[in-house]
């Protein structure tokens, strides 16, 4: 007995269940180069360095599962860690499209009061109900691009083919009188080199990374106001994390630990090295005043938050949770 193989020994552990895996595997959709990807990567060689015969092997730009399709395999244990935007899984838990509410955060250290919050709680709890558990929390804000105009109050996408993130984001967009192509962000770049989207909203990180600067005219980023947050944590199966050893639990939260700090930081950073980015390929850099901002949460109020009440049960409760976070 004692002298089975190595490939014996890894087949009879991984029969036995995620405890004894040596191997877990993370999936996202971004480029190596995105902080997404460097939140990943942080978790991975924290686990590794702690040596609890654990690895992290890491499936980045939708390598793995397309960028929308992670939750699913994620609950079911076909997956056991991802970095993803919590709100591409509305369909199957509508409370999650209020983490891409327009006007809800209000910059990043109140997104990080907020990922502390009795209404995260909330939602931890509706994903524990899908065997999912959260690791790493993160938002990330974001804006708007033009491919021939500038965007910075609702006038301006009337009209529009305009790409939102989120089911939120689109009714807003909506109720301006722009139409919808929903598609993932990595997607963007194409669709408008072909004419397919005159106008799109996301992350900061991802304008840069999916080099959106080379097909429009003007950029509306995050500065002191930002309409767009998106929250983007790091989630894990939960029976997975379960089932590890108490060292190997132990050594994912101490990694994880040090990646959401990383990331809070990195978050602060993404919107000004974007503006650097766009400015130096030559865009027009747009600024969103305070007046335009409360006419996209005038309008939020009236298409978003109502409907998101309507047609969620315990919606009005949920958005509670959240408004209340100062």
């Amino acid at each position: 007995m004692k002298n089975f193989s190595r490939s014996t020994a890894l087949g009879l552990a991984l029969f036995a269940g995620s405890a004894q895996a040596e191997e877990l595997r993370l999936s996202h959709q971004w480029s190596t180069a995105d902080v997404r990807h460097e939140v990943a990567q942080i978790v991975a060689d924290e686990v590794a360095a702690a040596d609890v015969d654990l690895e992290i092997k890491i499936f980045p730009s939708k390598s793995l599962f397309k960028p929308r399709e992670q939750y699913r395999p994620l609950s079911r244990g076909q997956l056991d860690m991802t970095v993803f935007p919590l709100s591409y899984a509305g369909g199957q838990q509508p409370s999650f499209n209020l983490t891409l509410m327009p006007g809800l955060v209000k910059n990043h250290d109140h997104a990080a009061r907020l990922s502390q919050s009795p209404f995260m709680q909330a939602l931890e709890e509706k994903m524990a109900e899908d065997d999912v558990m959260v690791l790493v929390h993160g938002y990330l804000a974001g804006g708007f691009v033009g491919k021939d105009k500038c965007i910075t109050n609702p006038s301006d996408v009337e009209g529009l083919q305009t790409r939102a993130a989120g089911k939120s984001f689109e009714q807003m967009l909506v109720g301006a009188g722009a139409s919808i192509t929903s598609m993932a962000s990595s997607e963007i770049y194409s669709a408008m080199q072909t004419g397919v989207l005159d106008a799109a909203n996301t992350s900061s990180s991802s304008f840069v990374s999916y080099r959106i600067f080379e097909q429009v005219a003007c950029y509306t980023p995050a500065s002191d106001i930002a309409l767009w947050f998106l929250y983007q944590p790091l989630l894990m199966n939960k029976s997975t994390f379960e089932g590890l050893s108490d060292e190997q639990q132990a050594a994912l939260l101490a990694a994880a630990e040090k990646a959401e700090a990383h990331y809070l930081e990195q978050a602060k950073l993404q919107d000004a090295k974007s503006v650097e980015v766009f400015s130096a390929a030559g865009v027009e850099i747009a600024k969103m005043t305070v007046e335009d901002f409360q006419d996209w949460q005038t309008l939020a109020q009236d298409t978003s938050y109502a409907t998101f009440v309507a047609e969620v049960p315990g919606g009005q409760e949920l958005l509670n949770l959240a408004l209340a976070v100062e």
